[in-house]
């Protein structure tokens, strides 16, 4: 039954590659940054509505949103970048299944480095290039084009496939967690980010954080009068490198093997001083910590906590002039889903039957909306998809096209299966 249903899938999707690679030009072309998401989840809604899909387009707003433990974005209105999901009703009596994937894509950066202007969606030699189409407009594709391949098939499912086109998911999940709490949830998720076709169970979460070490301002011709924040920074910096190391060395979880680091701790940004001849009485240290599948948030908080406190150990400095810890901004939650789910089995089958190989299961080095799908709505996520993760967020983004339509007819068999077959079809 498989293999009838696979050859059947493979040469429908054959026949809409070039509409499909044409659709996936013009929402690259859409430059849906943060806060200019309208147009292309307008236009994404309309497709869903004329696929037959019941759709939901809505801004997000109110208390029970703004206000909620998990809610992290820079912005409080979002008139202009509202979420879209459309449900295509099942029969009855089989699993659903959500597929989760987000619009908004982080900024171009220097476009100097870019060979063509960033939103062009150039086609050469089978990649499409653009910012988003790797992160993660082309998953979003394989998604939907699984619908449209079981749809175009005549294929009636019994259970509900939920289509979810979200906002936000680069600034921490806000629009992932709307949707949840407009009462989307299912038996499982699919969020097709940019894995290499690599299937992630687990995913690690992240968190900002911000330190602010002081110093005691002097002139620098007598600097030795002073305390400079600079050269304590330079401890600061160590203790956090250290914390990383202990952390690291107590995940031994196999699907973390090919990773140098699996829950690194970075610092991205540095900030102190203010003249040449002054000695520097403040730098402002802001970076990103990793919180490993499992691993409750408060407590990655905790020992961040005690590490900088344990400063005071090394430099008495520090028991009189406590380095400050702020966390703040951007927060992704992780998320882990058992190795033996049936949807992470399934997708192994269904992959196998695609590519011919066996597929490479790994947990993700970075935070994605699935981790809010598994702990907050009960749905149990796993991240797979066709995007290229080295060039995410990079120059000269590109997705190999191949791979879109090979991740389609891997999720519309996921689908069949996994949400099952209506009678009538059977």
């Amino acid at each position: 039954m498989r293999k009838e249903w696979q050859e059947r899938i493979h040469a429908q999707l054959q026949q809409e590659r070039e509409a499909a690679a044409r659709l996936l030009q013009e929402w690259v072309k859409e430059p849906s940054l943060q806060g200019q998401e309208r147009p292309l989840q307008e236009k994404i809604a309309s497709r869903l509505a004329a696929m037959g899909l019941e759709v939901d387009l809505w801004v997000m707003e109110g208390d029970e949103l703004l206000k909620h433990p998990y809610f992290v974005s820079p912005r409080r209105t979002f008139e202009a970048s509202p979420n879209v999901v459309g449900v295509w009703k099942g029969t009855g009596g089989g699993r659903s299944i959500i597929l989760n994937g987000h619009v908004d894509v982080v900024p171009a950066g220097d476009e100097k480095q870019w060979d063509d202007d960033p939103f062009s969606g150039v086609i050469r030699d089978g990649r499409l290039y653009g910012r988003g189409a790797t992160d993660m407009k082309g998953g979003n594709l394989a998604a939907l084009l699984a619908i449209q391949t079981l749809q175009a098939l005549g294929v009636r499912l019994k259970g509900d496939v939920i289509f979810q086109s979200v906002v936000e998911e680069e600034s921490g999940g806000a629009g992932t967690l709307a949707a949840i709490l407009r009462g989307y949830r299912a038996d499982a998720a699919l969020v097709p980010e940019p894995t290499n076709m690599k299937i992630f169970p687990k995913q690690q979460g992240s968190m900002w954080f911000r330190l602010r070490v002081k110093g005691r301002s002097a002139h620098g011709g007598t600097r030795y009068e002073g305390v400079s924040a600079i050269e304590k920074s330079l401890l600061v910096v160590q203790a956090v490198a250290e914390l990383e190391k202990e952390r690291n060395r107590r995940i031994t979880d196999p699907l973390y093997a090919t990773l140098p680091i699996p829950i690194p701790i970075n610092i991205g940004v540095i900030q102190g001083g203010k003249w040449p001849s002054s000695v520097a009485d403040l730098v402002t240290l802001e970076g990103r910590m990793g919180v490993a599948p499992g691993e409750e948030m408060e407590e990655a908080k905790r020992e961040m906590a005690e590490a900088l406190a344990r400063l005071a150990d090394k430099d008495p400095w520090f028991a009189e002039h406590p380095v400050e810890l702020e966390w703040f901004g951007a927060r992704w939650v992780p998320g882990a889903v058992a190795e033996d789910h049936p949807l992470v089995m399934l997708l192994q089958e269904t992959y196998r039957a695609v590519v011919g190989t066996d597929p490479v299961i790994e947990a993700s080095p970075w935070g994605t909306d699935g981790g809010l799908l598994t702990k907050l709505a009960d749905t149990p996520a796993v991240v797979f998809g066709p995007g290229v993760t080295q060039v995410a967020h990079y120059p000269n983004e590109y997705i190999e096209l191949d791979t879109i339509f090979q991740c389609a007819e891997i999720f519309a068999l996921t689908l069949l299966e996994w949400c099952g077959l209506a009678e009538e079809e059977a």
